[in-house]
C-alpha cells in the first residue's frame, strides 16, 4: 500500500515568520519607491527655494500601505481572474489600486481632520482639483504595484523555491 505524505503544515511561528518577511519585503520596495519620488519632488521644490525631504512620512506610508496590500492578499483581493498569469496580474493591479485609491481618500480626510477640516470641506477641496491632480498619484500607484504584483503573482504560479532560484541562479 502506497501512502504518500502530505508535506508538514507550517507552523504559526513560520507562517508568522514568512508573512513577516513578506511584509518587510512589500514595505521596503514601497518606501523605496516613495523615496525616489520624495527625492524627485525635493529636487523640483529645492528649485523653488523651498526644502522638503520628509522620508519618515515615506516610511510611514510604506508601512500603511504594505501592511493594505498583505490584507488585500489575505482577503484574496482580486483572485477571481481565471486565466494566464498576465490577466491576473491586470486584474489584481486594478483591484489594489482600488483598495489604494480608497485608503487615499481616507488619508486625505485624516490630513483634513488634522487640519481642522471638516470631511465635506477636505472632500469639495479634492473634487476641485484639476483631473490630472487626482489622476498623477493614480498613475504613480499603478507604476508601482504592476511590479510589484507581477512579483507576487510569478512567485506564486512558480513557487517560491523555484521563483527564489530562478532569481538567484542558484538550484
Amino acid at each position: 500500500m502506497n501512502m504518500e505524505t502530505e508535506p508538514a503544515k507550517p507552523s504559526v511561528q513560520q507562517r508568522f515568520w514568512a508573512e513577516m518577511r513578506k511584509y518587510a519585503f512589500v514595505s521596503l520596495y514601497l518606501w523605496v519607491c516613495f523615496g525616489v519620488l520624495l527625492a524627485y519632488e525635493s529636487a523640483l521644490l529645492a528649485e523653488q527655494g523651498m526644502m522638503y525631504l520628509p522620508y519618515g512620512v515615506a516610511l510611514i506610508k510604506a508601512l500603511v500601505i504594505g501592511k493594505f496590500i498583505l490584507i488585500g492578499e489575505a482577503i484574496k483581493v482580486g483572485e477571481r481572474s481565471p486565466g494566464p498569469t498576465l490577466h491576473r496580474i491586470a486584474w489584481k493591479t486594478s483591484a489594489f489600486l482600488l483598495m489604494l485609491i480608497v485608503f487615499m481618500i481616507l488619508e486625505e480626510i485624516i490630513v483634513g481632520w488634522v487640519h481642522g477640516h471638516s470631511t465635506g470641506h477636505t472632500l469639495s477641496e479634492f473634487l476641485a482639483r484639476s483631473w490630472v491632480e487626482k489622476l498623477a498619484p493614480v498613475m504613480v500607484m499603478t507604476l508601482i504595484l504592476i511590479p510589484l504584483v507581477s512579483t507576487m503573482e510569478f512567485s506564486k504560479a512558480l513557487g517560491q523555491e523555484k521563483f527564489r532560484a530562478l532569481l538567484t541562479g542558484r538550484e
